[in-house]
């Protein structure tokens, strides 16, 4: 399986763009060379040459301190996961405070669950509440663990505590990174201002096209009225006001029990698989062919995302021979306006919705 990036993959442009003086460049050049960096030697080199650059940009101690420190925290939690990359995660959200006898966290547990036995691994804050309940479903040896360090020292749960898969961060910002960039689908269970922050991050990242389009379900205690009542905000204060439009609403969906939830994210990718950008161009993946009629109903109902010519099924780019190991899969081509992932979104329901060929 294809190790997904945080953000849609954009093509880079061609040449070197770091350079500082022939010189240097050649010294770090050599250095990368010395070191053994096979894989993407450029990549490194320009980070190197970033780092000098710093030097010379007579920044604060705490600036140089919050650069680095972000920088290894980066480093060590992609080391973490590398060995996972071939298995789907899903995300759990969900407020500390939750009490273990609580309907929430049997919810939590569940769901967790079912997706460990669908093959995906489980990845919450590491702490109590739905996070312990969640990692108490998956099992430790199918969780991941991003905790925070606090002033009031969040501890880890008592499952994922010591496991190497339990990563503590110094910032807020590189932990949702890292959520956002590991995951391929989230689970959002009522919680405070800590769980709404990290849902209108997901929401936001996906609707201004800075994250991967992927499956999103909301979850609550049986007849549980928490995200009713925060979707009658948006719609009563967001959406009548403009704010946000009616198909940014596809990016979620409120489930009513475990059995839709997990429903809803494997059917995410029955047919979808990934999607890339080449240059003006979406590359959707797909893990089989379309017939001919499903390919005319989608342009039927998707022109209006459209910009040009109209969607084709193919076969892979040659933009894209880094992911070998995706590489026979068939393609659906586009070349739609870059401001309506909410219809790219439901592109993706359509899509899945289609009969194989």
């Amino acid at each position: 399986m294809e190790h997904f990036t945080g953000a849609a993959i954009q093509d880079q442009p061609a040449g070197r763009q770091w350079t500082v003086d022939p010189p240097f460049d050649a010294r770090v050049r050599e250095l990368v060379r010395d070191w053994g960096a096979e894989k993407s030697p450029e990549l490194i080199e320009e980070m190197i040459v970033t780092a000098l650059k710093i030097a010379r940009d007579r920044m604060s101690v705490a600036d140089l301190k919050l650069i680095n420190r972000s920088i290894k925290e980066m480093r060590y939690t992609a080391k973490v996961f590398a060995p996972f990359q071939h298995l789907r995660k899903v995300a759990v959200f969900g407020s500390a405070r939750t009490s273990a006898d609580s309907p929430e966290f049997k919810v939590a547990k569940d769901f967790a669950r079912e997706m460990v036995a669908q093959n995906f691994m489980v990845i919450t804050g590491g702490g109590d509440g739905i996070m312990g309940a969640a990692q108490r479903g998956a099992g430790r040896e199918h969780s991941f663990g991003l905790n925070i360090r606090l002033p009031s020292e969040q501890r880890a749960n008592e499952v994922i505590e010591g496991d190497p898969k339990l990563i503590n961060l110094n910032y807020f910002f590189t932990r949702k990174l890292t959520f956002v960039k590991e995951a391929h689908a989230f689970a959002l269970f009522p919680g405070g201002f800590g769980t709404l922050d990290e849902t209108f991050e997901v929401l936001t990242l996906m609707q201004t096209g800075k994250a991967r389009v992927i499956p999103v379900v909301l979850l609550d205690r049986p007849r549980g009225s928490y995200w009713e009542t925060w979707m009658k905000f948006l719609t009563d204060r967001l959406l009548k006001s403009g704010f946000v439009s009616q198909e940014d609403f596809s990016f979620f969906k409120i489930m009513h029990n475990v059995r839709e939830a997990v429903a809803e994210i494997l059917q995410f990718y029955e047919v979808y698989h990934s999607a890339r950008w080449v240059g003006q161009r979406l590359v959707v993946r797909i893990n089989q062919r379309l017939p001919s009629k499903a390919i005319a109903g989608l342009n039927e109902r998707f022109g209006d995302i459209v910009r040009s010519g109209e969607i084709i099924q193919g076969a892979a780019l040659r933009q894209e021979k880094t992911e070998p190991e995706i590489w026979d899969l068939p393609r659906l081509l586009l070349t739609p306006y870059r401001g309506r992932f909410g219809r790219i979104r439901q592109l993706i329901d359509a899509i899945n919705s289609s009969s194989p060929a």
